[in-house]
């Protein structure tokens, strides 16, 4: 009897000990009226893509009142802590994680351009945010969602598309005309970021 005692402790044990590996959590998330995959992706740190990976989505667009699958891992939280720690210098691109570098013709828009309604393609809306570092892309470039360091501008995330931004072209946001028309027109090597 004390035997069979002492092998349950130590099987016991074992099992609470043996459970220190870290595994995904998963979770849903039900859709409020303006809310945007950007905006719910932002509030539970994950991104654009990751969101509509986990919900087999093939576009941007969400209703209210639908149920979003949304997983999150120890380990992933650990290593955004982790690099949260690095201080993010423009000149040390090693501590990026670069995955590719290219040179292209930047010009700049703003949320109330003739025609523009202020939200981007993947819903973000620069009108509440006015300084949120956007830049609009032709996805076959760079795909939406994609984390960048852009020369002359900084941090920034490809969260829109134009009509006229085909190829190796961006289009910088910037909260006013004033700082737009600044920005003008330029060739800027832009890295895009893992």
């Amino acid at each position: 009897m004390r035997k069979h005692i002492v092998t349950l402790i130590f099987t016991v044990v074992l099992l609470i000990g043996g459970t220190t590996e870290s595994f995904a959590a998963s979770s849903s998330y039900k859709v409020q009226k303006g809310d945007t995959l950007y905006k719910i992706a932002t509030t539970h740190k994950v991104s654009v893509n990751e969101l509509k990976k986990w919900n087999d989505m093939k576009s941007n667009v969400i209703k209210p009142g639908q149920q979003l699958k949304i997983v999150k891992s120890d380990n992933k939280m650990k290593s955004k802590e982790a690099k949260k720690k690095i201080a993010k210098t423009p000149s040390r691109s090693d501590d990026d994680n670069v995955v590719k570098e290219i040179t292209v013709n930047a010009s700049a828009y703003t949320a109330y351009c003739n025609g523009c309604s202020g939200i981007t393609s993947t819903g973000i809306n620069l009108k509440r945010n006015p300084d949120a570092k956007v830049i609009a892309v032709d996805p076959t470039v760079i795909p939406l969602g994609t984390k960048v360091y852009v020369e002359g501008y900084g941090y920034a995330i490809a969260g829109d598309i134009g009509s006229a931004i085909k190829g190796n072209k961006i289009d910088l946001f910037f909260p006013t005309k004033a700082e737009a028309y600044k920005w003008g027109r330029k060739n800027v090597k832009i890295k895009i970021l893992k």
